[in-house]
């Protein structure tokens, strides 16, 4: 491989929230969603002359940065964005707080696929809406599928008006196909459900599986949705600040944009946008060796879960570098299970409740992008604290 992925970066004492939330001791954190490799080089190169300029002001968004994101989303998954579609913001998570502000009314239901990430929880309530859960069902292969009886229940409920989905679905690791999604929006258009679709990890496929962007299915599809992306997760820029709604149809657009501007999430910093024109239009190589990178790590959990860890059932990973872990064998509850490996491994993980109290329940979620030798480390602490 080209790039050095294997390079151990101490990270503790650097402001980083993964590595910093927890100073003492001797603790591998297996936690948030945040890589421990460096950046693409072209990247660090991009954000390194824009520091040497030396003066941080506010930041003007000129026309190479729409350039870059409409030939990556072309180029890569067959998407056509036009220009006027793209609103820039600060963040996924900001941008998923003002599309539902945008398009729904406090009271309403929100529809979800869970277990789910988090912040889906926290933005529903924040913006005054009721958090509706259709609850994925797990299939023979230890693979999670919709429910679509229940899927169609909760959007037919008169106060269901949005569909807010994860695609690629975090914490299951499933990417869901055309079919899969196409079917969502036949049930959510049957209902006047509007959807958001967070595609913050589209990037990041395993082998043998392929992002489909929600609003590249149909016309149909396109005219429905509002979509979320930004290369934070991808070429771990997160802190960089910087992603996008995309927005086809210009009477949400317009009460987006005001959402943004109610929010203030309307300016950026100065390398969010000079690390996106690096990250898109210079680091496609890196990228697709980091998944060949996470691939193997995964498949060495995989390896050792079966030989050290027979209490643990892995879940498919198909896309996402955070992989879901059925715990039920222990006997614990998840928040007791991540304390246990947390006090006697120095292992932290996060419990699967986060991601909903029941249908979270007996599962961690692990994040293997780190180097190898570290993802081993942290198993074999966990091996011997399970003796």
């Amino acid at each position: 491989m080209r790039y050095d992925f294997d390079e151990l970066i101490e990270r503790r004492g650097t402001g980083c929230v993964k590595w910093d939330e927890n100073p003492s001791g001797d603790i591998i954190p297996l936690w948030v969603a945040d890589m421990d490799f460096k950046a693409a080089p072209a990247i660090l190169e991009a954000v390194r002359k824009r520091a040497e300029h030396g003066v941080f002001g506010y930041t003007h968004v000129g026309e190479d940065y729409y350039d870059a994101v409409i030939s990556w989303f072309e180029r890569r998954h067959q998407w056509r964005i036009r220009r006027e579609e793209i609103m820039y913001t600060t963040g996924v998570v900001p941008a998923m707080s003002v599309a539902i502000k945008a398009l729904t009314m406090p009271g309403e239901k929100v529809v979800m696929l869970s277990p789910d990430y988090n912040c889906f929880f926290s933005s529903i309530r924040n913006n005054g809406c009721e958090v509706s859960e259709c609850v994925l069902r797990l299939a023979d292969n230890n693979r999670f599928e919709v429910d679509w009886d229940d899927f169609e229940a909760k959007c037919a409920d008169e106060k269901t008006t949005l569909f807010l989905l994860c695609n690629p679905h975090n914490p299951t690791g499933r990417v869901w196909s055309k079919d899969e999604l196409e079917r969502m929006n036949d049930i959510c258009l049957r209902h006047g459900v509007k959807v958001v679709s967070d595609e913050i990890h589209c990037e990041l496929m395993m082998p043998g599986h392929t992002f489909q962007p929600f609003a590249a299915v149909s016309e149909r599809c396109r005219e429905n949705c509002v979509v979320l992306n930004s290369p934070s997760k991808s070429f771990n820029i997160a802190g960089l600040q910087v992603a996008n709604i995309i927005c086809v149809r210009p009477d949400w657009r317009r009460r987006i944009d005001r959402a943004i501007n109610i929010n203030e999430v309307c300016d950026v910093n100065p390398f969010g946008p000079v690390a996106l024109i690096a990250a898109y239009n210079e680091s496609e190589e890196w990228l697709d060796e980091l998944n060949e990178y996470l691939w193997g790590n995964y498949r060495a959990l995989c390896d050792f879960v079966a030989k050290h860890l027979p209490r643990w059932k892995v879940c498919p990973l198909e896309g996402t570098y955070l992989v879901w872990v059925d715990i039920k064998a222990t006997g614990m509850s998840a928040q007791q299970y991540a304390d246990r490996l947390l006090q006697q491994a120095n292992v932290w993980v996060n419990p699967g409740t986060m991601y909903g109290p029941q249908s979270g329940e007996g599962y961690i979620r692990l994040n293997i992008a780190c180097p190898r030798s570290r993802l081993m480390q942290a198993l074999e602490r966990i091996s011997l604290s399970e003796k």
